[in-house]
């Protein structure tokens, strides 16, 4: 007897018509959570598209802008316009820690902080540095500067009531930076002399000079120069220095030396 032979295709079983369309469902089901799914990135992407064009309207711009704090020797129009907000940039694309170093960067400006106010508004506080001494420029010409050697303007006479400060090293005196520019290093424990001068005897010093050899002196205005050495114990050579002006006996070529601290000399 001869075999029958089958083919592959009869040992398939037919599909359940019910299994069919569960299928056909599962796919279409498929297919709108995909279409779904590529509809919200759509509207997502509009959405924020929509929200930052939104942004850069004048209705999001740096309509007002504030300036608060003493600034007595830098306007606000300087200072907005240093900061960049004189045109009304978007609110969102300014940066408030780079807007407060260009505001910064303004000679007689010494901290800026910005703040955003949304929708509008921009606040700048501002604080100023404090001119403490002046130096002799180029020609007749006078620079002021803070205690920290930064030159914060130029003018052609000396001021009155400011005291000069001069910096010696060997073979010349150094000459006062550009404005906005500092003093090197060398000045340093000179201003620092400058800067911390009590109230005791501030208002008579007129002048504070670095020698060649480092050592700091100052004139007074009653024509007593007073002799510190160098920028260490000041507190203590300013007690001293108090103390002799007080009760001194003193005449206006006298040189009061307080270069040993609690051990003052006097001569003239």
């Amino acid at each position: 007897m001869t075999p029958t032979v089958r083919s592959p295709t009869d040992e398939l079983a037919p599909i359940d018509p019910r299994i069919r369309q569960r299928r056909v469902a599962v796919e279409r089901s498929r297919g709108r959570r995909r279409l779904l799914w590529i509809l919200g990135v759509v509207v997502a992407l509009c959405l924020v598209t929509g929200v930052v064009a939104l942004l850069h309207t004048p209705l999001f711009s740096a309509q007002v802008v504030t300036v608060t704090g003493a600034h007595p020797h830098t306007s606000s129009a300087s200072i907005v316009a240093a900061a960049g907000l004189a045109h009304h940039p978007p609110l969102i694309s300014t940066d408030p820690g780079a807007t407060a170093a260009r505001v910064e960067a303004l000679p007689f400006i010494a901290t800026a902080q910005v703040r955003r106010h949304w929708p509008d508004g921009i606040q700048i506080a501002v604080t100023e540095r404090v001119p403490a001494v002046q130096m002799a420029g180029p020609g007749a010409s006078w620079s002021t500067l803070d205690g920290y050697g930064r030159t914060l303007q130029v003018q052609p006479a000396r001021l009155p009531g400011l005291a000069v400060f001069a910096v010696h090293t060997p073979g010349r005196v150094i000459p006062p930076s550009v404005v906005g520019g500092s003093l090197p290093a060398s000045a340093s424990a000179g201003l620092t002399v400058a800067r911390t001068l009590p109230p005791a005897f501030s208002a008579q010093v007129v002048s504070v000079t670095v020698a060649a050899d480092a050592s700091i002196s100052m004139a007074l205005n009653s024509g007593i120069t007073v002799l510190l050495g160098t920028a260490t114990d000041l507190p203590t050579k300013y007690e001293d220095v108090a103390a002799i002006l007080a009760h001194g006996s003193l005449h206006s070529t006298s040189t009061v030396d307080v270069m040993v601290p609690q051990s003052p000399a006097v001569s003239g």
